[in-house]
């Protein structure tokens, strides 16, 4: 197993969650329209999704800093982006590193034609549980945020091993709970995720899958 690491918390834990109005407000509707991943999920009310996920300047460069700093990415490595959504993460990094070459795939057509116009040309329309179009080691870095809990458990074999197969480096990032109250915050909140584990399951379930890349857990707390 790879490493333990803390990219992504800062950022998610600045949001407030009112994790009892998102239960009460007829959520299986509200999961059902979420699970297109289209506009509403987007940038349509909050009750299905992101509430509009517009680009903020400056908002993902601690952790576009923080996979540079960590991978050792430099203006002649490579990163693919499993589950990009409108791919802002991959514009920071081109705007730290400008010579970085990008590629990201997500499954929502809103997501990718929302993305910057400096990147929408690296990316594509894929699923994150198929076997994915490029060779052994392709890439430098592979990274999927918050996208792997929205898997089922047969779909994620694949996934993790694909992730390591053309990665020489890997960092996956996912929800997860450690206790009875970040279980229950998780399953108000959560309108997309397929798959509940807390952090033993998941770490059991990177070893049975064969996947030896770095991880880091998101809790609703």
């Amino acid at each position: 197993m790879g490493r333990l690491l803390d990219i992504v918390t800062p950022l998610h834990r600045m949001t407030k969650r009112d994790y009892i109005a998102r239960m009460v407000d007829d959520k299986v509707t509200c999961m059902l329209k979420a699970k297109e991943y289209e506009v509403d999920y987007w940038d349509g009310d909050r009750r299905f999704g992101y509430g509009g996920y517009r680009y903020l300047p400056g908002r993902w460069t601690p952790v576009a800093q923080a996979l540079i700093d960590t991978y050792g990415l430099t203006n002649e490595s490579s990163v693919l982006d499993v589950g990009c959504g409108k791919a802002f993460l991959l514009y920071e990094l081109k705007q730290l590193l400008p010579g970085l070459k990008i590629a990201g795939f997500d499954t929502s057509k809103h997501g990718l034609a929302e993305a910057k116009p400096e990147v929408r040309d690296y990316l594509f329309s894929y699923k994150a549980q198929d076997r994915y179009p490029y060779g052994d080691k392709s890439f430098d870095l592979v990274i999927s945020l918050a996208t792997f809990h929205n898997l089922r458990l047969f779909e994620l074999e694949t996934a993790l091993q694909e992730v390591e197969r053309v990665g020489k480096q890997a960092y996956v990032m996912l929800e997860s709970y450690r206790n009875e109250q970040e279980l229950f915050n998780l399953q108000c909140w959560a309108l997309t995720a397929e798959s509940f584990l807390d952090t033993a399951e998941w770490i059991w379930l990177y070893n049975h899958f064969g996947y030896n890349g770095d991880y880091e857990f998101i809790y609703m707390e």
